[in-house]
């Protein structure tokens, strides 16, 4: 009953078959020729052929070689590339390879000159299928994976699926299972064309043959039950031939020769119907495999005759000479596109050896003209150095004199300041002389009067004066002595010295020698001193000297205020000595118009000074900040504009020789 409802079936197929290659191709063509620039017509006609490609390839190739003629006149590339396609698979179909590759081959070319890479990944698949089918499976494996590289790095769904599903057939003729098993699996997973139903067959029988490899045998009967099913459905009778030959392979190699042979006829008769020469072929050397299982000569020899004439029609000497040709062509193509592309490589790299080549030789040059002008900058830098150098030596050639300068003021006023101070003892020596003189005169006098009571009166006067004498005699040779150890050239090397002796004898030399210069001059001198410092090791001759220009400085400034405010204004200036625990300070002190804050950073630059022209020569500071320096120490200044200004000189406290006992 199943075989009689097969029958039926497969009678309505063939007929609706026949129907479709007389009539709706002919509809199309007739349409097509009366308005042969209607792409979309073209576009129809394509679609039509691909869904009856499946159930009747020769009717098939007669519309899509309409089609690929029509294309090529409106000059329309990618319609021309999909109508080789579509050709060659119907080629394909019919067993005729050297045609269905010539054309694969032409529209790969196509695709290429246009980029179409969509195009390029679904023509290289199709090649990759043909070498399938001629065994020729590592061949095949050259274009199937290129494919499915486009394919994925192409955006949105991918399409790739049958090239999956091939890769996995070249693998398992290879007898790579695993690699097949994957790759066919992959290519059901994702599968998602739907349009394309005999795909869905292509996959499930692919899927069908790995587990039948493995020996899964009932595994690959549901797959291949679920492919019939499928093409049924579609109309699919490449597929459903395919399908039935693998059921009929699975119960021969089981042993059920009956059903072997019942399914087996099945896909002879549909292969015949369609005509499929190779699935022919393939279905005769099954049947006479089985019915030499059953021993039946009769239709052993039948299916035997029937196999050598399709292997004749479809590798006869002809075919197979042509298809030769045309591998051989596509060789030298090959060959030839990689020659190509190798002389185009030399040729870039041989552009880029030139381009280098001149870069390099750009380089070159502005290295050598960089050199060049950093040899004149350099030329122009040595000439401009020993101008600095000639103008430097001229600047320390005028510093020397102005130092020479500051120093012949500083020894003036030191003298001044001597004078005055020597002049007070000398006075008194020259006063009580000419006092002793006058008292001896009035003692002979006495004495000769004889008058010994006011004669021993007299006398005690006159010893009385001469203890005055010499008293002023040794503070005048004290003052002396001690300026003639201070105005000694400096040694560079520390003593012992008493600060607070030294700060006051200095601030009296300081205000004598300005008192000196000007009689009107009078101003308070404040001392505080700490006595508990003892001695400490400096240079005493020239810590002197920065306490000189530091008293001549806020005497000086004092003065100045003087002269501007006559009434209301008293002159001070205070001196203080303190020690704490690291360190020792002395601290000068006036009440003068203090420095302005905008040349506040400047006062100890050499040659700067806030004196009029002619009185000072900026030095005084500038020296006594590189004396303090030099002896472990620092000097600093705080000052309020209007009010006066207060210089403080730190020393460590270790210097101290009490620090260090």
């Amino acid at each position: 009953m199943k075989f009689l409802f097969f029958i039926f079936f497969f009678n309505g197929l063939i007929a609706t078959g026949i129907y479709c290659q007389n009539v709706i191709p002919d509809s199309l063509v007739s349409r097509t020729e009366k308005s042969y620039n209607d792409t979309a017509t073209l576009q129809r006609m394509l679609k039509y052929s691909n869904e009856i490609a499946f159930h009747n390839p020769a009717g098939a190739l007669l519309l899509d070689q309409k089609t690929l003629s029509l294309a090529r006149q409106m000059h329309y590339s990618k319609l021309e590339t999909d109508a080789l396609n579509s050709c060659a698979e119907d080629y394909h179909f019919l067993g005729n390879y050297a045609d269905a590759l010539k054309m694969q081959f032409e529209a790969l070319q196509i695709n290429r000159q246009m980029k179409d890479f969509a195009g390029e990944a679904e023509t290289l698949g199709l090649i990759g299928i043909l070498y399938n089918e001629l065994s020729e499976y590592r061949q095949a494996l050259q274009y199937l994976i290129p494919a499915d590289s486009i394919y994925q790095k192409l955006p949105g769904i991918y399409k790739g699926s049958f090239v999956l599903a091939n890769i996995g057939e070249a693998y398992d003729s290879l007898k790579m299972a695993d690699s097949a098993l994957y790759y066919t699996r992959e290519s059901y997973y994702k599968f998602s064309e739907p349009e394309r139903p005999h795909l869905r067959s292509f996959i499930l029988n692919h899927i069908g043959n790995i587990y039948a490899q493995f020996g899964k045998n009932d595994s690959a009967l549901r797959f291949y039950d679920s492919a019939v099913i499928n093409s049924k459905m579609s109309n699919d009778q490449l597929n459903l031939t395919m399908s039935l030959k693998k059921i009929a392979d699975v119960y021969s190699n089981r042993g059920m020769y009956d059903s072997g042979i019942y399914y087996a006829q099945q896909a002879f008769a549909i292969a015949q119907s369609i005509p499929s020469k190779l699935h022919v072929l393939k279905a005769s050397d099954l049947l006479a495999g089985l019915y030499s299982k059953i021993h039946k000569p009769d239709s052993i020899l039948l299916y035997l005759r029937t196999s050598a004439a399709m292997k004749d029609s479809l590798y006869g000497p002809d075919k197979f000479h042509k298809l030769q040709m045309l591998l051989l062509e596509e060789q030298q193509h090959q060959y030839s596109i990689a020659r190509e592309q190798q002389e185009f490589r030399n040729r870039t790299k041989y552009i880029l050896l030139l381009t280098a080549s001149g870069v390099f030789l750009f380089i070159a040059f502005m290295l050598l003209r960089t050199n060049r002008n950093k040899q004149r900058a350099n030329n122009l830098l040595q000439l401009q150095k020993r101008k600095i150098e000639d103008t430097l030596a001229e600047l320390r050639s005028a510093q020397a004199q102005l130092v020479q300068s500051e120093k012949m003021a500083s020894l003036g006023e030191l003298t001044a300041g001597i004078a005055h101070e020597i002049q007070n003892p000398l006075n008194f020596v020259n006063n009580f002389s000419e006092v002793n003189k006058e008292l001896l005169i009035e003692m002979k006098d006495e004495i000769k009067k004889g008058n010994m009571h006011e004669t021993e009166a007299i006398a005690d006067d006159v010893i009385d004066n001469e203890e005055k004498i010499n008293h002023h005699g040794k503070r005048a040779d004290a003052i002396v002595k001690g300026m003639l150890q201070h105005s000694r050239s400096s040694t560079g090397v520390k003593e012992p010295a008493d600060i607070n002796a030294l700060a006051d004898e200095y601030l009296r030399l300081s205000y004598h020698g300005l008192r000196a210069k000007d009689k009107e001059f009078n101003a308070v001198m404040k001392t505080d001193f700490d006595e508990t410092i003892g001695k400490i090791n400096i240079i005493p001759q020239d810590i002197g000297r920065v306490l000189l220009n530091l008293y001549n400085n806020s005497f000086y400034a004092v003065n100045e205020k003087k002269k501007q405010q006559s009434e209301g204004y008293e002159p001070v200036v205070s001196v203080s000595t303190k020690k704490t625990n690291d360190k020792i300070e002395i601290t000068v002190k006036d009440n003068g118009n203090g420095i302005p804050h905008k040349v506040i950073d400047k006062i100890f630059q050499p040659f700067f000074t806030t004196k009029p022209t002619g009185v000072g020569t900026g030095l005084g500071l500038s020296l006594s900040y590189d004396i303090i320096k030099a002896q472990g120490g620092k000097i600093k200044v705080n000052t309020k504009e209007g009010e006066g200004s207060e210089f403080v000189i730190e020393f460590p406290a270790a210097g101290s020789i009490t620090a260090l006992s």
